[in-house]
């Protein structure tokens, strides 16, 4: 090949992938920072597809969202901290709820172009554990003292401190541009695109039902890692059915009549760890491991969710992946009814159910729910930020290669800031 001639791109495996059992906040994991528990699911990718060798890693692509100033450089740090060779290079990524997923593509970006044989992406989030910001007023006061050229000036400035500076910032999940929570904006947009509250609960209580039916079929055996007293995903509640959601009030959309998000059809806030393995399938065939399936596609966008056509929900700030699916499948000459299997990342049921409904409105069919979230999703695991993308992935590819044979899978992820990232699995 001429040194100008562009290199052809490689098929990229998915070999497998590991994560922690997710937790609610406040609970099994409050005192885990992101550093152990992304560390603790690296260790069982790493001891169950023999990773520990030198070399035997290329890159480690991860990522946080709530991240302490000592996670400046958390995906080398973990490295550092795990079972892996310390000669692995790593680096962090960041796209709000998308960040596992950008994670894995970065990997599978470089593998495809021959740039390494094999990389592990993943992520991890604490809200128990989330930063305390420095009051900004007392942040100023403080570098005015760094600043000042002698003890009296520093005094000076110190002496203008008052009990209220003293007050921490605490994150918000609100977003900057809008200052409404996630949970309100995904109210605006149940409300544009119809969402029934019946609608939403019967698709919690589904995803409740799937999740603890895959447990039992042994299903998650090569994908979980116990942690911290935990096996399964603590917010799974086997018993859930739609009547027992029905008493939950509202907790979203309250500032309008017939508000329809509750606690139990949205997200709880979440703690935990995920990671895939990617290579190149002349790395897994020299290593005799069976690539689950291959990633063939990927997609990204974002909407306008401030100035554009909110009320409407065409840019609703969770709406983005119903504009880079219909590209994506464009692009790849497919349809919905050409995938075996669809997960939606379950941020809110209102969220999922609009995204359905904005498919079809583009002229794709309609997704049969049989196919859908088939082993459950975040209503049911919960949803640590930047590991929800990881555990999709692996998840997906861990179904398509139970059914056996040839198959498509289609991933669909909303992501804060109106973003959205997508991608396609295939098995053949």
């Amino acid at each position: 090949m001429s040194p100008l001639e562009p290199p052809r791109a490689r098929r990229v495996a998915i070999i497998g992938g590991a994560r922690v059992p997710f937790a609610r906040s406040d609970g099994p994991y409050a005192t885990a920072s992101n550093q152990e528990m992304l560390t603790a699911a690296l260790d069982g990718l790493a001891e169950r597809h023999g990773l520990t060798e030198p070399g035997a890693v290329g890159e480690f692509v991860a990522g946080a969202v709530l991240k302490h100033s000592r996670d400046f450089n958390l995906a080398r740090e973990t490295v550092l901290g795990s079972a892996l060779d310390p000669r692995t290079p790593a680096y962090d990524v960041q796209q709000a709820c998308g960040t596992g997923l950008q994670a894995v593509i970065a990997a599978a970006n470089k593998i495809a172009l021959g740039q390494t044989e094999s990389a592990v992406a993943g992520g991890a989030d604490t809200a128990s554990d989330a930063p305390l910001g420095v009051n900004d007023r007392l942040r100023r006061i403080l570098l005015e003292a760094r600043r000042a050229k002698s003890l009296g000036g520093r005094a000076k400035a110190l002496a203008k401190i008052r009990p209220a500076h003293l007050v921490p910032d605490i994150p918000r999940n609100a977003e900057p541009r809008t200052g409404l929570s996630m949970g309100e904006h995904a109210a605006v947009t149940a409300r544009a695109w119809g969402i029934t509250r019946e609608a939403q609960d019967e698709l919690a209580a589904t995803s409740h039902r799937r999740l603890a039916a895959a447990y039992e079929r042994g299903f998650f055996q090569d994908l979980v890692v116990p942690f911290r007293g935990l096996a399964r995903d603590q917010n799974l509640r086997p018993g859930s059915t739609v009547e027992k959601l029905a008493t939950l009030k509202p907790v979203f959309g309250l500032d309008a009549p017939g508000a329809t998000m509750t606690a139990g059809n949205s997200t709880p806030l979440t703690d935990g760890a995920a990671t895939v393995l990617l290579a190149s399938e002349e790395w897994a065939e020299a290593r005799g491991l069976e690539p689950l399936t291959y990633l063939t596609a990927y997609e990204t966008a974002a909407v306008d969710f401030v100035g554009g056509d909110v009320a409407g929900g065409e840019d609703g700030l969770l709406m983005a992946p119903a504009h880079a699916v219909p590209r994506m499948l464009e692009r790849a000459g497919l349809g919905i009814e050409d995938f075996d299997l669809v997960e939606i990342h379950e941020a809110f049921a209102s969220q999922v159910l609009a995204t359905l409904a904005a498919w079809e409105k583009r002229g794709l069919a309609p997704v049969d729910r049989a196919r859908l979230n088939a082993a459950g999703s975040s209503l049911a695991t919960g949803h640590p930020f930047a590991a929800t993308g990881a555990r999709i992935v692996a998840t997906l590819a861990r179904l398509l290669a139970e059914r056996g044979g040839p198959g498509r899978g289609l991933i669909s992820v909303c992501a804060a800031g109106g973003q959205g990232a997508t991608a396609i699995l295939e098995r053949t």
